[in-house]
């Protein structure tokens, strides 16, 4: 097969596809943005979104919608050169959701495309609106967001067949357009991430290494911000900390901002909210740790006594499915992307997104009686070997589904 991947990130959610069919002798290409990272056996092509003349002006509210528009053209410019060199593609795969494959139809006509729908813009109901303190809804607003959602329902409108990680991410697309969307996860190797004797994390700065046993409670973002519950989290250490006060508090992430409302200029979400508690809490025993490799947040969920992992309903994180295959006790929000993984009480915890109270005393609960939560523990790698293992549930999915799109087959798995 001939497939090519189209992402402004390559290799994006799509390592493990990529590297299966290269591995089973596919040939297969890939056209990304300047940030896009070579694959072992994949043809890179980057694409160049910046007009030479640069961007022309237009109006605030299609801003985005033009970025997306350069992109789709950027891409349709690469494809032609590839096409004038004998280009022959039997299947793309791609994230529509930065524009790329607003035009993939003209320029590729009667090839099938294979949409990643990680998420569909919602006027209500999901992540807008979900937090009124952080990002109160205006019509302006409401109007921006009804015209970003613009090019991702062209991108259904055309889509072949959709790919979702997980049910409620397919939910957002309209009912329309369920019937051709596939739920498959991306995947979890769960040989590397797994349970392991003698895991240790070593805090230099603090001169403490910390072992299982240990009160250790982690909480990891990519960047510590509300989408991802920082303020909630925060809000309630100086209450968890009379409780347990022997607890060390693990803080994985950036400060910069992934989704929604950026902070007030020159601060950070982190900053701002340490302000806010200043005195209240004791530093020495809550340990920003940045960003670190994926081997050593491995190893934090081998040793924390319990995982926080807070979201708006919005897209679900890898590291929440990590942390669970690390046989991690998990503490999450009672929010519907969380709530499709964990059921309170079998595989996790499940608190409300906004109540420190009842946050600090579950974990406080947990800390105080670890030994109690083994059946917890067990059960919520259960469920990633059972749902989301790359080798044995995930991989095989989508390379069936990928073979049925490029023989022309109706693939089987869609949404009801």
């Amino acid at each position: 097969m001939n497939c090519l991947f189209v992402h402004q990130n390559f290799p994006g959610q799509y390592r493990y596809l990529a590297a299966a069919m290269v591995a089973r002798g596919d040939h297969v290409m890939a056209i990304g943005g300047p940030t896009s990272q070579a694959l072992e056996g994949v043809e890179l092509h980057r694409y160049n979104a910046m007009p030479a003349a640069g961007v022309p002006p237009c109006h605030g509210w299609v801003a985005d919608l033009q970025t997306k528009a350069l992109r789709a053209e950027a891409v349709a410019a690469q494809i032609e050169s590839l096409k004038a060199k004998g280009l022959g593609v039997d299947l793309v795969i791609g994230h529509p959701g930065w524009g790329e494959l607003l035009v993939i139809k003209d320029v590729l006509p009667g090839v099938p495309v294979l949409h990643q729908v990680e998420f569909i813009y919602q006027l209500e109901g999901a992540d807008v609106g979900f937090d009124q303190e952080i990002s109160q809804t205006t019509w302006q607003s409401q109007a921006r967001l009804r015209l970003r959602r613009a090019p991702q329902l062209l991108a259904l409108e055309d889509l072949d067949w959709g790919l979702a990680p997980t049910e409620w991410q397919a939910s957002t697309a309209p009912s329309f357009y369920r019937k051709r969307i596939s739920v498959i996860h991306e995947g979890i190797d769960t040989e590397q991430v797994s349970p392991r004797q003698g895991a240790e994390i070593r805090l230099q700065s603090a001169g403490l290494t910390l072992r299982p046993g240990d009160e250790v409670v982690s909480f990891v973002a990519r960047n510590l911000e509300p989408y991802r519950g920082i303020h909630s989290f925060l809000r309630m250490l100086p209450l968890l900390q009379k409780l347990r006060p022997q607890a060390r508090v693990v803080i994985v992430g950036g400060e910069g901002v992934s989704y929604g409302a950026p902070p007030p200029v020159g601060t950070s979400w982190k900053q701002l909210l340490l302000q806010e508690l200043g005195g209240r809490i004791d530093h020495s025993r809550v340990h920003f740790v940045g960003r670190v490799p994926h081997a050593v947040l491995h190893e934090l969920f081998r040793v924390c006594t319990c995982h926080v992992y807070l979201t708006y309903p919005f897209v679900l994180s890898w590291s929440l499915l990590e942390a669970m295959a690390c046989g991690a006790v998990v503490i999450g929000s009672a929010t519907a992307p969380v709530q499709e993984v964990i059921v309170s009480g079998r595989n996790g915890l499940l608190v409300d997104f906004f109540d420190g109270q009842a946050m600090a005393e579950t974990i406080a609960s947990v800390l105080a009686h670890p030994e109690s939560l083994g059946s917890i523990s067990s059960a919520a790698r259960q469920t990633i070997l059972d749902r989301y293992d790359l080798a044995t549930v995930c991989l095989p999915q989508q390379l069936a589904l990928v073979d049925a799109l490029a023989a022309g087959r109706h693939p089987h798995g869609a949404m009801a």
